[in-house]
């Protein structure tokens, strides 16, 4: 067992309901598997790297993103980020 004596920081979580983009939450459900943490801690860590404009990821981690991606057909990128609309919000289908 490992002790991190004086290290640990206390947070408190809430449950919520984001929605996400089907194919993006399979990669990141994928990614956490790959990585053995919680979905949860995933996103908590690639928030706080964005905050601080930091890169997330090391090289090999974005190999296995970038699997994942091929697995799931997520073909999004950065750029499509503020051109995206929901099937239940305007969208065609």
């Amino acid at each position: 067992m490992i002790w991190y004596i004086g290290t640990m920081i206390t947070v408190e979580r809430v449950q919520t309901g984001v929605r996400m983009e089907r194919r993006m939450l399979k990669v990141l459900k994928g990614l956490a598997e790959y990585l053995d943490i919680s979905l949860g801690d995933l996103l908590e860590g690639i928030v706080l790297h964005a905050f601080e404009q930091k890169v997330p990821f090391s090289d090999a981690t974005m190999v296995v993103v970038g699997r994942l991606k091929e697995v799931y057909g997520l073909d999004l990128t950065a750029a499509d980020s503020h051109h995206v609309t929901s099937l239940d919000e305007g969208g065609v289908g």
